[in-house]
Formats: structure tokens, sequence, C-alpha cells
């Protein structure tokens, strides 16, 4: 018999909430029906602002934003159990992971801060929420990310091919997954997959982001621009590594170009950005995976043609393509996973990966919110 989690995640674009309603049976998990919920404008503002650290942002704008959040998360599964005619008690769990704010995991001390209240989110669904999954991981000496290497691993290992899972997000990240189940696990982020060409578009046009990387595939690729870009010292840093947009972000881009000391079209800014997530995701691939038959992507980038072309053309010994290749739907991936995550949390099961995040061991993650399902 399934048992049924919801998984919750928003982006670094911040403009919408991914919902996924997973079943867990016997052959694993299958997500069985979905929800993208839009956040409003208001609060993505006010989280836009509070995530760039050269605005300054108060404690009252912190603790409000966190409350507002969490009751856009809980309309979001609400709308969800209306569309599938669920009843609440029908659902395990949820698990959600949240806005990230900040992402420090070099600072000294480490953090890692994730808001969207679980306590309002229990209370307005009545499900007990498991949240707050990072910081656990970052406590026993990791990074906090990637989280999602371990549920790559249980859906997508195959015993006949290498592969790797490309998720491209606001931040690019790989899971390595060799066919030798005896090999050690490998994820790490590579660098910015969406969360620069998504700053630019808006800064230049005002739009949320490139649909389909039509704005970008219309530029050229500046060369001296790009290997200005390839040349942060982010790119040669050994893993474990993360990073977020508190780093990669619009001041990033301006800094680049201020270097430049040059007029660069802002088309092909943009196109030079989809080049930069190539480039950048494709030499981590051919450093740290160099066997890998199958590169599987999800995320939001597997929709931009330029980004998706590119790395058929800078990984031609491995075949490149969507993680619906393999029936598991791109846009739904991580959602799936912070359910699954909730499940090992319950469940009592770590859910990091030391060899992926540097942890000094295994630990289970996330906090758990009871709920009062009547």
């Amino acid at each position: 018999m399934a048992e049924y989690f919801i998984g919750l995640i928003s982006g670094t674009s911040m403009d919408g909430i991914d919902t996924a309603l997973v079943a867990f049976d016997h052959t694993g998990a299958h997500c069985v029906a979905s929800h993208g919920h839009t956040i409003p404008h208001t609060v993505t503002e006010g989280l836009r602002k509070l995530a760039d650290p050269s605005q300054a942002a108060c404690m009252d704008e912190l603790g409000s934003l966190d409350v507002a959040l969490g009751e856009v998360l809980a309309e979001a599964v609400l709308c969800l159990l209306e569309d599938e005619h669920l009843d609440p008690s029908d659902i395990v769990a949820i698990g959600s992971h949240g806005q990230t704010v900040r992402h420090r995991p070099g600072g000294k001390p480490p953090f890692s801060l994730q808001i969207g209240c679980p306590h309002h989110l229990a209370e307005r669904t009545g499900l007990t929420v498991v949240a707050d999954f990072r910081r656990r991981d970052i406590a026993a000496g990791g990074e906090g990310a990637p989280l999602v290497p371990a549920f790559h691993r249980a859906m997508m290992r195959s015993k006949t091919e290498d592969r790797v899972i490309l998720n491209l997000g606001g931040i690019a990240n790989i899971t390595v997954l060799p066919a030798d189940e005896g090999a050690p696990l490998q994820g790490f982020d590579t660098g910015p997959a969406n969360a620069l060409m998504d700053a630019w578009i808006r800064h230049e046009r005002g739009q949320p982001w490139d649909a389909q990387g039509d704005w970008a595939a219309g530029g050229e690729v500046d060369d001296p621009l790009l290997a200005s870009m390839l040349g942060d010292p982010y790119f040669m840093q050994p893993p474990p590594k993360s990073t977020g947009t508190e780093y990669f972000n619009l001041q990033w881009i301006k800094k680049q170009l201020q270097m430049a000391d040059r007029h660069i079209p802002a088309r092909n800014v943009q196109r030079t950005l989809a080049e930069l997530t190539v480039a950048s995701a494709s030499d981590a691939i051919i450093r740290h995976a160099s066997s890998a038959q199958r590169v599987l992507v999800c995320g939001g980038g597997v929709h931009n043609r330029a980004v998706m072309e590119g790395l058929g053309r800078r990984l031609p010994n491995a075949t490149v393509e969507s993680t619906e290749a393999v029936g598991l739907s791109p846009d739904w991936i991580e959602a799936m996973a912070f359910a699954w995550l909730a499940r090992e949390t319950l469940a009592g099961r770590p859910g990091n990966v030391p060899s992926v995040t540097g942890a000094r061991k295994a630990v289970v993650l996330g906090s758990i919110h009871p709920g009062e399902v009547v």
C-alpha cells in the first residue's frame, strides 16, 4: 500500500513554489501529481531584497517574510489537495525546503538559512511538516548542500552505465553515479545555472526569466568575457563545495563587465552567461566523471535550448538528455527529493551523504513539526 508525502521547494527565482505529491511503495517513489503555485509579487520582492547581501534587511522583515512565505506554502499544499480530491489525512507528511535567503558554508561560523515558517504550514494544513534540512549537516561539519544526490542515487542509478545527474536550478549541481555500487557517491555545486541569466534579464528587460533561452539564443558568446568569468576561483575549488546567489548574482556580473572595460551588447552578455553555465558544468563533469555515458538533466535549465545544445556540444562522449528519458519529470525532481528526505527523517534514517557534503558523519536531517489532522 502506498504512502503519500508532499514535497515543497521554492527556487532562486523566488516567484513560485514547486509542489509534488509523491507516492512511496515497494517499487520506489512516484510523482503522482504536481502543482506550481505563484508567490505574490510583494513577497517575492521582499525575499529578493532579503537574499541580496548588498542590501540591509532588518529583523522585522525577516520575521514577517518567514510567516508570509509559510502561509503561501500552506496555500500551495491546500490547492494540490483540492485539485487531487485528497483529504489531509491521506498524507503522511510534508517535506518543506523553504526559501534560502543566505548560504554561507565558508562563514565563520558556517551557516545556511531557509525561511517559510513550518509552524504556520503545519497549523494551516493540519499536516506534519519536516523542514530545516540543511543546518544539521552543517553542524556535522558539512556544506549543507547539495542534499539531492542521495535521492538521485535511489531513483536513477544504473547497474549497466556510469551516469551523471545535472540539476540546473538557480545553481547547478551534479551527482556522479558510477555503475559500480562500491564506488563512493560524489556530488557538488558546479556554479551558476539560471541564477545569473535570470538576474541579467530582470535587470535589462524586466522579465523574470529567459523563456526557453530565446533571448540568449539570439546573442553571441563573448569569448574574452567568458574566459574572465571562468577564471573565478570557485570553479577550480575542489569538492566538497556549494554556493548560492549571495555569491553568483547581479553584482558579480557587473564586476565582470567592469573588468572587461568595454561595451558588450546586453544580449551577448545573456548568451555568454548561458555558455558559462554550460562550460562550468561540462568542465566539472569531464574532471570528475569522465567515464559518464549518460548525463540526465533536470531543473528549469532543461528548457533552455542554448544550454542544452551547448551541453551536447561540450560532452560529445555522453548522451545528454532530460530525466524524462528515465520516467522522471525534470520540473518536479527537487520537490520529490524533499518529500523523500521527509520520509527518511520520519524513519530515523540519515539523509545527507558525507562524501558529498563533507560532513563528519551521516545524520538524520530535518526538524519535525507534528500536525493535527482532525
